[in-house]
């Protein structure tokens, strides 16, 4: 087997340096690099993943949470948005039974709320512990208070 040194040897300079470090470069896999584009709302890269196939959109990562957990968790409304037109599940449970509209009434997001509720999210799912997404909703968030009057709040 040629040693590195033979391999680059007919190669310039600069190639054989492009080589050398693409060697030693890491790559992370497509679920890795799936959720950072969602945390940063890179839509462009988060709309390519899904229609290249790279990624599932009901897979629950080690984080424990699927890619609509994520996206809610940034705040995001349109990279959800964007999750929801590919076919992420707004019913779907991360690993504590929490929703997504659990997320967004706990993180004080109450555009999120209102169009995962605008798409059927259901307003009556118990997480692991029995909370409901409006038992969830800090007081200071009054568009969220609002948004949810009438149901239940303990």
């Amino acid at each position: 087997m040629p040693s590195r040194t033979v391999r680059y040897a007919r190669y310039s300079p600069q190639h054989q340096r492009r080589r050398m470090l693409a060697d030693r470069s890491v790559h992370f896999p497509n679920d890795v690099l799936f959720l950072d584009h969602i945390r940063q709302g890179d839509l462009v890269q988060v709309g390519r993943f899904i229609r290249a196939r790279k990624v599932a959109l009901d897979t629950i990562h080690p984080s424990g949470l699927a890619a609509l957990h994520e996206a809610v968790l940034s705040g995001n409304l349109e990279c959800v948005k964007l999750l929801v037109k590919y076919g992420a599940d707004i019913h779907q449970r991360d690993e504590a039974g929490w929703t997504a509209l659990h997320i967004a009434c706990s993180d004080g997001y109450p555009d999120i709320a209102r169009y995962l509720i605008s798409l059927g999210a259901d307003r009556d799912a118990a997480n692991n512990d029995g909370d409901l997404p409006s038992d969830l909703i800090d007081p200071e968030f009054k568009d969220l208070v609002e948004l949810f009057k009438g149901t239940r709040m303990d």
